[in-house]
């Protein structure tokens, strides 16, 4: 039972809100150890199947050119070319890009997009500045609203859309699963078939959302001017009782 010693650490890591990177190489390391692994195989290990997994490398490679790119002005030019367009809404940039992404993902495309490379300096500073282009300033409120639906956007269309990619992995874990516990003639192809359905339910279902959400941006930002009036209203007639009080006692 020690080798399993790496189980709780996780929960307790995740738990108490620890970095999830370093609690899962914590557990590693302490499994391996339990397992009476010596610390230069062990490493030996985790250096093997971190040059095997291609994908954790390729994120390492991203992340760091995303940010230069952000910090480079990344967000503003994209702001600014939004900025340009008059037809651009919120809701309509980010319907194009529910339609892009759950496509791309049913081709085997999964990389295109993604909350990082794409949705947190692109696709939620394009959808902000075409809010701002009508509306003038915006409240934190709805700035974070706008932020939420476009990773929404990303992560429901990309959800249904690659159950149609038959070399998905959940798809073919899936198959491999049902033919080993011997219901026969369920092929990756007909599970991505039947994933069809689905998609396209996902597809109208979320459109029909965001095709009304820009109605509810305008009609919260009119309710926040208003109570913002209401607001400056009631501090300047504040102030006018309190420089007539002090009129009245000098």
């Amino acid at each position: 039972m020690l080798p399993l010693i790496g189980i709780p650490l996780v929960v307790m890591g995740f738990a108490l809100r620890f970095n999830p990177l370093l609690v899962v190489t914590a557990a590693g390391l302490v499994t391996g150890l339990a397992t009476g692994m010596d610390f230069g195989n062990l490493l030996e290990t985790f250096g093997e199947k971190f040059f095997n997994s291609r994908q954790l490398a390729s994120a390492l490679l991203i992340l760091p050119v995303i940010g230069l790119l952000e910090r480079g002005g990344l967000r503003e030019r994209a702001q600014a070319w939004v900025a340009g367009i008059r037809s651009a809404t919120t809701g309509r940039i980010l319907m194009l890009y529910f339609v892009v992404r759950e496509i791309s993902a049913a081709m085997g495309l999964l990389s295109l997009g993604g909350q990082a490379q794409t949705v947190r300096p692109l696709l939620s500073p394009m959808a902000e500045a075409a809010a701002s282009n009508q509306h003038g300033d915006l409240p934190a409120t709805i700035r974070d609203r706008i932020a939420a639906h476009a990773a929404a956007c990303d992560n429901v269309a990309l959800f249904f859309g690659e159950d149609i990619f038959i070399a998905f992995g959940a798809v073919l874990l899936m198959s491999a699963f049902l033919k080993e516990n011997g219901i026969q003639g369920v092929e990756p192809l007909t599970i991505g078939m039947w994933g069809i359905p689905t998609a396209l339910c996902a597809l109208l279902i979320h459109l029909f959302r965001l095709s009304r959400l820009d109605a509810a941006i305008a009609r919260d930002i009119h309710a926040w001017r208003v109570t913002e009036q209401s607001r400056h209203i009631a501090d300047v007639a504040d102030d006018g009782i309190h420089g007539d009080k002090q009129d009245l006692s000098s």
